[in-house]
C-alpha cells in the first residue's frame, strides 16, 4: 500500500498528513501499516507497549472526523509516545521496573495536546530507565515480543546504541515503525539519539512544553520535544505540542502556542552562525569532524556566514550537570518508596527495610547511581560547596550563550563527539557515558533550543548529528535553517538496510 512511489513507512508527516486529508489512505489503514511494521521487527526492542485495540479505536475515530472535514492538523497520523509521558491507555513505566505495569489515571499534557490535534498513539517508546542514560542500555522493562529487558539497537547497525535516553523514539522512526514521536531532553536526550540515528529532533526552550505528565528526572532540565525525519515534521509537531500550561505546570512559559513552519522556507541569506572553538577541540572524532566541516560549507552555499565565537565554560558544564540533575533527581525520585503505588518489595522487616528493599531492587544501577550522587551534593556540609557552586557556574554558562548571540543568530557544532558506540563498550564507565553528552549539555543548562539534524555519516557508514542552537524562544529560526539545509541535502532521507 502507498500514496505515491514511496511506502506509506518511507513518508513523513507532511506528506501523511496529506494524505490523510485528501482520503487517498484512511487513518486505519495508516495504523494497521504500522502496528504491523512495530510487531514485524521485535529485534530492535524499539517498544514497550503495544495495543492494537485501542489504537484501531482511535484510528476509525479519526477516520469519522475525517469524513466530516475535521481540519485537526494531524488528524489520523500515528506517532508514539515515549514512557516518559503518562497516559491513560498504555502502561506508564519510565522503562523502570519500578513502575512496571502502572497505569495513569490522566495523560500528560502532551500526549492530550496531540491527541487534540488528532494523532493516533500506537505505543510507548523505550528509554533509559527515568530518562537516565546516553545509549538506552539502561532499560529494565521487557520490550514487546520478548520477556527479559534489553537495550534498543540502532538500525543502521544492530551491534550500536541508538543513543539515549530516547533512544526508543529515534530508531523507531529511523527504521520506519512510526513516522514521528515524542522524546525528552534533560542533557541532550532527544538530540544524541537523533544524530545516532539520523533523524532530525529538537528540544525546545525550556518551558515551551508543559512538564505535567512527564515523569521526572531533572525538573529544572527536563523538557519535550518531537523527533521526526525532517525539520519541517518536526514543525509541524512542535506547533501542536508547545503551548502554556499554567494550570498544571508552573515552570510553562506564559507564551501563546505558534505556528512554527512559518518560516521554513525564508532564505538563509546573510544568517550568522556562530562556531564556538571549544566544540571543534580534542577530543572529537575525524570522522565527526569531517562531516561537520562539510554541512558548515554547505550553509556557506546557502548565503549564511560563518562567525567565530567563544563558549569558554563548555567543559564545565559535564561537572555542572552531572552535579544539578542527580540532586534534583534525588529529590523526584523520593517519591518511588513502596507505599503509595509502583513496585513494592515482598520481604521486609520493619517499614525502614521496606523502603530500602523496594528501592534497592526497583531501581537501576544508573539511576540508584545519580540518586546517591545528589543525596551526597545535598548533604550538609556538602551544599554550599558543590550544588550552589554548580548552581552559579550554570549561570554563567547561559551568560556565555547571551554573549555569542550577540555576534551570531545561530550557534552551530556537532551533537556529540563520536558516531554511536558499540552496546557495551562503555556500560562499565559511567564518566564515559556523561563525556559523550559534552556538547548538548551547555545549551540545556541555559534552557536554550537546541536542534539535532542528519549531516552525513561517520565510521562504519553510522549517521553524524550536527546541532543548531538558538536564542530563547528561537525555534522558528532553529527549524528555518535546518529546513533549508535539508532542501539542498538528502542525508535525512537516507534510510537503513533491511527496514
Amino acid at each position: 500500500m502507498s500514496t505515491s512511489q514511496h511506502p506509506l513507512h518511507a513518508q513523513g508527516v507532511r506528506a501523511l498528513t496529506a494524505a490523510l486529508k485528501n482520503r487517498q489512505v484512511s487513518a486505519t489503514e495508516l495504523a494497521r501499516h504500522f502496528l504491523d511494521r512495530a510487531q514485524a521487527h521485535p529485534e530492535l526492542g524499539a517498544f514497550l507497549a503495544i495495543d492494537e485495540a485501542v489504537t484501531l479505536a482511535q484510528a476509525q475515530a479519526a477516520d469519522a472526523r475525517l469524513a466530516t472535514g475535521s481540519a485537526a492538523p494531524l488528524e489520523g497520523l500515528p506517532l508514539a509516545h515515549k514512557d516518559i509521558f503518562v497516559t491513560k491507555d498504555f502502561p506508564s513505566t519510565a522503562a523502570s521496573k519500578m513502575l512496571a505495569g502502572y497505569r495513569s489515571p490522566f495523560d500528560a499534557t502532551v500526549v492530550q495536546k496531540l491527541a487534540e490535534a488528532g494523532a493516533v498513539t500506537l505505543g510507548k517508546l523505550s528509554c533509559d530507565e527515568f530518562a537516565m542514560g546516553s545509549g538506552n542500555e539502561n532499560t529494565a522493562v521487557p520490550a514487546v515480543g520478548g520477556t527479559t529487558a534489553r537495550p534498543v539497537r540502532n538500525p543502521w547497525h544492530l551491534e550500536h546504541v541508538p543513543g539515549g535516553s530516547s533512544g526508543g523514539s529515534a530508531a523507531a522512526i529511523a527504521a520506519g515503525l512510526v513516522p514521528a514521536a515524542t522524546g525528552t531532553d534533560t542533557g541532550g536526550s532527544i538530540r544524541q539519539p537523533a544524530a545516532f540515528c539520523g533523524i532530525t529532533g529538537i528540544k525546545p526552550t525550556y518551558g515551551r512544553a508543559s512538564r505535567y505528565g512527564m515523569i521526572a528526572f531533572a525538573s529544572s532540565l527536563d523538557q519535550a520535544g518531537p523527533m521526526a525525519r525532517s525539520a519541517e515534521d518536526c514543525a509541524l509537531l512542535l506547533s501542536a505540542m508547545a503551548g502554556p500550561d499554567g494550570k498544571h505546570d508552573s515552570t510553562s512559559l506564559d507564551v501563546p502556542a505558534e505556528d512554527f513552519s512559518r518560516n521554513l522556507n525564508d532564505a538563509l541569506d546573510g544568517l550568522r552562525i556562530g562556531i564556538p572553538k571549544e566544540f571543534f577541540g580534542e577530543g572529537l572524532a575525524d570522522d565527526v569532524r569531517a562531516a561537520i566541516d562539510a554541512a558548515l560549507r554547505e550553509y556557506e552555499k546557502l548565503g549564511a556566514r560563518l562567525v567565530p565565537i567563544s563558549l569558554p565554560r563548555t567543559e564545565l558544564s559535564i561537572p555542572v550537570y552531572y552535579i544539578i540533575a542527580p540532586a534534583e533527581a534525588s529529590s523526584n525520585l523520593s517519591r518511588f518508596d513502596g507505599v503509595k503505588f509502583g513496585f513494592r518489595a515482598k520481604n521486609y522487616g520493619d517499614l525502614n527495610d521496606m523502603y530500602v528493599q523496594t528501592r534497592s531492587q526497583g531501581f537501576g544501577d544508573e539511576v540508584k547511581r545519580r540518586i546517591m550522587v545528589g543525596t551526597y551534593v545535598l548533604s550538609h556540609g556538602y551544599y554550599d560547596a558543590y550544588y550552589l557552586k554548580a548552581l552559579k557556574i550554570r549561570r554563567l554558562i547561559a551568560g556565555d550563550f547571551q554573549n555569542a548571540f550577540k555576534e551570531c543568530d545561530v550557534i552551530a557544532g556537532p551533537v556529540a563527539p563520536t558516531v554511536a558506540w558499540r552496546i557495551g563498550e562503555k556500560s562499565q564507565d559511567p564518566l564515559a557515558n556523561y563525556l559523550a553528552d559534552i556538547f548538548t549539555l551547555p545549551a540545556s543548562l541555559a534552557g536554550l533550543p537546541g536542534l539535532s539534524l542528519p549531516a552525513g555519516f561517520g565510521a562504519g557508514g553510522l549517521p553524524v548529528g550536527l546541532q543548531l542552537i538558538g536564542n530563547y524562544l528561537q525555534e522558528a529560526r532553529l527549524l528555518n535553517a535546518a529546513h533549508r539545509f535539508q532542501l539542498a541535502t538528502d542525508f535525512h532521507l537516507q534510510r537503513p538496510a533491511g527496514f
